[in-house]
């Protein structure tokens, strides 16, 4: 502390300039002049000498090496007591004799008291880090609010702090002290004009404190051009890093710090708000900068998600970050937040954009084999449910970017979806990207050559679909039941529509309506079917249903057409057959037998030609070879 002048304490006689402090002092004309008479004055003067003088740290005694506060607390209460009264009583000398020697002592005693003062608030600072953590500051918010060394300290005070530590655990206790003796300090100090040498202390220190914290979680000096140098993997590590110490640093680090700042500088507004500025402001802009530089970088849509998460992230701490840092010094920590926010956002809503523009320009010409599930199917399904995972996110930035009602396509989800009760925006985004991916399906069935195979693509990519939207919660409530009813019809239709073109010439191949039929007709008509059902079956046995439910409907549904018909066919013309030479050559199909060779199909396991039916139902069904359905 530097030596002040000899009436430094004062800048002039008039008890308008004098320092402020949380105790206020009254005019001459008060009662205090009328108590304060010339024996208390002398009285208050003589305590204050024998004890600040026994604690002057630079006499040659064991105070100079020990701790006030750690030595006696009651000594330590008593020496800021007569501090105190030493203020009360060099005010009653300036108002009196503003020349008077006693004054002179009174000066120098309150220099000495205050290069005490000054070293126990160095000594408590740096030697209670510990109990100074924020987790143990949290737990003192609503215990210690008082400082048990205030005028009015007595003992009924005493025995209610008593009833109050009783509920708070040893280390919270050390807290507690701990916060109460820097509380005692800072107003000592502050009331009697001292108040900078105090703060410049508690700067220092805490703001180191501050700094290492953040440090140990992993926030560093952030530089934009150094983040765009760094590669994805790198950056995605330092995204999961960031939003794990943006929780602790936001909600136990300077949360902690703000109500150790408003505990210890309870007396004054403005020191508490200038504490926490030099302290948090810087730390805190910088870790809030991270996510702007991050949502700058150049992305594709696939890292979309770790700016959702980023995002997500900052507006869960955003109810904290208002309530530390309110004051108006530190309001460009929560513009940067805000900031961060902005860009995380635009960004996004350009991922999605990109996400949608990637799926409608797939170039992709390579056919699925057996009508099976695109890649492009299961990629896009599997990223749109990741997307509605993050619905709480998505919903506040496709508001603000509504889809145009330009297609009819759209225009009848809009209003298919308006029947639901689910956030409009969202719910219409989602059925829009579903949208643009079955489009896109569409064209790519084309390039198959056989139209059946083209209905099978539509329904097997179209259930996949359905399922996925069916499995997810987040999809099923966004999109809704009436959806899955609708495109569950969809899908009904092109299953039809698969079977009218694989099977229709089998069915026509058997007589449309009940007649009679002479052996003649009835021997072309075996043949027509064996034919048409050897070419059919030849046909769809290399094409797959991967789902077992669809699949296992299909051929029951194929079956009940086929075999139904085929089986009244086959019992009411056969016995006129019986005559027949090489009955076995004519009639090569019995109805179990075809009911067999159903089961197998749409496990993608194609028929060679080479493998065609025999001369009998027997070796027919050997050669064809048993699938396992």
């Amino acid at each position: 502390m530097e030596k002040r002048s000899k009436f430094s304490f004062f800048s002039s006689s008039s008890p308008k300039s004098l320092p402020s402090s949380p105790h206020s002092f009254t005019s001459p004309a008060s009662p205090l002049h009328q108590v304060f008479t010339q024996s208390t004055m002398d009285e208050a003067i003589e305590r204050a000498e024998a004890i600040i003088k026994k604690w002057d740290p630079n006499t040659p005694s064991f105070t100079k090496i020990v701790s006030l506060f750690n030595h006696s607390r009651k000594e330590a209460k008593e020496f800021i007591k007569c501090a105190r009264d030493l203020r009360k009583t060099m005010h009653f000398l300036v108002s009196q004799d503003s020349q008077s020697p006693k004054l002179a002592l009174a000066q120098t005693l309150m220099q000495i008291a205050m290069t005490r003062l000054e070293k126990e608030f160095f000594q408590i600072l740096s030697s209670n880090r510990d109990k100074l953590d924020p987790e143990s500051v949290s737990g003192q918010s609503s215990t210690s609010t008082n400082s048990e060394f205030e005028d009015d300290y007595d003992e009924d005070d005493d025995d209610e702090m008593k009833k109050a530590n009783e509920s708070i655990t040893k280390v919270e206790k050390a807290s507690a002290v701990v916060m109460s003796d820097l509380k005692a300090i800072a107003e000592c100090m502050i009331s009697c004009g001292y108040g900078k040498e105090c703060v410049k202390i508690y700067k220092r220190i805490r703001k180191s404190i501050v700094d290492e914290g953040l440090s140990l979680l992993g926030i560093e000096a952030y530089k934009g051009s150094r983040l765009h140098r760094t590669d994805w993997v790198t950056l995605d590590h330092m995204i999961k890093n960031w939003i794990k110490a943006a929780k602790i640093g936001v909600t136990t680090l300077f949360r902690g710090e703000k109500l150790l700042c408003d505990h210890v500088f309870s007396a004054s507004n403005s020191t508490r708000e200038s504490c926490f500025y030099e302290i948090a402001n810087e730390a805190a802009t910088n870790l809030f900068k991270f996510p702007e530089f991050v949502a700058k970088e150049k992305k594709s849509h696939e890292r979309i998600f770790s700016l959702m998460d980023l995002q997500a992230a900052i507006s869960d701490l955003w109810q904290d970050i208002e309530m530390i840092f309110h004051y108006d010094s530190v309001s460009g920590v929560k513009s940067q937040a805000l900031m961060s926010l902005q860009k995380l956002k635009v960004s996004i809503h350009n991922a999605l954009t990109d996400f949608e523009s990637t799926v409608h320009k797939d170039s992709t010409k390579a056919l699925t084999p057996g009508g099976g599930i695109h890649k492009l199917t299961r990629s896009t399904m599997s990223f749109i449910s990741s997307l509605s995972e993050h619905s709480s996110v998505l919903s506040e930035i496709l508001a603000d970017h509504p889809l145009p009602r330009n297609t009819r396509l759209l225009e009848s989800y809009v209003i298919m979806l308006e029947e639901e009760e689910h956030n409009h925006a969202l719910s219409v985004h989602f059925a829009w990207l579903i949208l643009v991916l079955l489009c896109k399906l569409d064209t790519k069935a084309e390039h198959y050559k056989d139209v059946s195979l083209s209905y099978l693509f539509i329904a097997n990519n179209l259930h996949f679909i359905i399922e996925t939207v069916r499995s997810s919660d987040h999809l099923r409530h966004l999109l809704g039941e009436d959806w899955i009813t609708k495109h569950d019809d969809k899908l009904s239709a092109y299953v039809a529509n698969y079977e009218i073109s694989a099977w229709s010439y089998v069915y026509m191949s058997l007589p449309e309506e009940p007649t009679e039929l002479s052996p003649e007709e009835a021997k072309i008509y075996f043949r027509r079917f064996h034919s048409a059902f050897e070419e059919a079956y030849m046909k769809q046995s290399p094409r797959v249903v991967p789902d077992a439910k669809l699949r296992d409907e299909l051929k029951v549904s194929i079956a009940k057409k086929l075999v139904t018909e085929y089986r009244e066919f086959y019992g009411k013309y056969l016995p006129m057959l019986g005559q027949e030479r090489n009955i076995e050559m004519l009639v090569r199909f019995k109805p179990d037998n075809l009911e067999n060779y159903i089961s197998d199909l749409f496990h993608g396991t194609p028929i060679l030609a080479s493998s065609s039916v025999s001369s009998s139902s027997s070796t027919s069904w050997m050669s064809l070879g048993r699938v396992s359905s």
